[in-house]
């Protein structure tokens, strides 16, 4: 149980401190910023939207202020035969340059992206979310990566607005998932600086349109694979923060937890399909994707595997000790939970409830993976 005990608790310090650590090292001796310079290829942006009407016109204006030359940049927004009024919205801003892609069908959005992207004419192109909103300048942050060609893809920042408080909100889970995101980019920003990070953010990014490989249609994480295969292809991921996207922050854990469970079962399905990110003589950055995703998932087991056996070493003072640690840990996430069910804010719980929120996300994401449950189409 001792072995047990120390293993477990190895292996969590590692996912969690031990990882950031190293790289915080490793980019003192090896830090590779891209040649970044002025640049202007031509861009399309590209969205796939279902059922947006709530949020597609904010969006449109928001695209249509980016500072980038017109003649230059292609604006298409593909609906996933979406049986609300996102078409007849987008269809207004045709005299715009907004151009209206209509799927027939709902197939969801890999498919699309395998339909579209071959037809776009930017040589880069920007995929986006309809909820979030861009920073004016994005476009530009983004393409100065690819004057070095050695860049392949580049990963736009996601900032999330504060959420209300007091009794008509709970900024306490969002706290708790703005502290995990702070925390996510500042792993990414490094990863970066040393080769590519393991992934992008799905609100922004750009890829060169020539090395998008097509992706299997129920293909969960699209926003991983695709920066992946660039990895594969010889390319750089890197992580621009001047590209800003702004979505608002979860105000409760249900919201957070649905989005969580399709990320998680989304990794699972992928590392078992693409087997090749697990191969050290095929993936160069293999050191990165063990650690940054296989073993963040292995998380819940070993949470519990430290806790089953310290049980059993409760006749050592220094057991009891840690024993007493992972109670009162616990203790405050379930106070947390408590708290913001009655819409209370609680900033000093929100840390322990979102961190056991998200491992518990974990593991019905794993399940889900297994059962196959997971959608591939988006619905409400």
């Amino acid at each position: 149980m001792s072995v047990l005990f120390g293993f477990s608790a190895i292996m969590l310090f590692y996912v969690f401190m031990g990882y950031p650590l190293v790289l915080a090292a490793w980019a003192r001796f090896r830090l590779n910023p891209p040649c970044a310079g002025d640049y202007e290829p031509g861009i399309s942006v590209l969205i796939i939207a279902y059922n947006e009407q709530a949020t597609i016109r904010n969006k449109i204006l928001n695209l249509l202020a980016l500072d980038y030359p017109k003649n230059k940049l292609q604006i298409v927004i593909a609906s996933d035969a979406s049986t609300d009024g996102t078409e007849r919205i987008v269809s207004e801003y045709s005299e715009h340059g907004i151009q209206l892609h209509r799927r027939r069908t709902q197939s969801g959005k890999p498919s699309s992206l395998n339909a579209i992207i071959p037809q776009l004419a930017g040589d880069l192109v920007v995929l986006m979310d309809a909820r979030q909103s861009v920073a004016p300048n994005c476009l530009r942050a983004l393409a100065r990566n690819f004057r070095d060609a050695s860049v392949g893809a580049v990963s736009g920042e996601l900032h999330l607005a504060p959420a209300p408080a007091g009794p008509t909100g709970n900024n306490g889970m969002a706290s708790g998932v703005g502290f995990y995101w702070r925390y996510e980019k500042f792993i990414r920003r490094l990863e970066s600086g040393i080769d590519s990070s393991v992934g992008v953010s799905g609100a922004l990014y750009a890829i060169r349109k020539d090395l998008f490989l097509t992706i299997k249609p129920d293909t969960l994480l699209d926003d991983l694979l695709i920066p992946m295969n660039v990895v594969r292809q010889g390319y750089r991921v890197v992580f621009e923060p001047e590209a800003a996207a702004t979505d608002s922050a979860p105000v409760n854990a249900r919201s957070e937890f649905g989005r969580k469970v399709r990320t998680i079962a989304g990794n699972f399905q992928l590392l078992s399909r693409e087997t090749w990110l697990l191969n050290p003589a095929v993936n160069r950055i293999w050191l990165q994707t063990v650690s940054h995703k296989l073993l963040r998932l292995t998380a819940p087991v070993f949470l519990l595997t430290l806790l089953i056996s310290n049980a059993f070493l409760l006749e050592h003072l220094l057991f009891r000790a840690t024993f007493l640690l992972q109670m009162i840990f616990y203790s405050a996430a379930l106070i947390g939970m408590i708290s913001a069910s009655r819409r209370t804010s609680s900033r000093a719980l929100a840390i322990p409830y979102a961190f056991c929120v998200l491992n518990w996300a974990t593991v019905i994401g794993f399940f889900r993976f297994l059962i196959g449950q997971q959608q591939i189409v988006w619905k409400r």
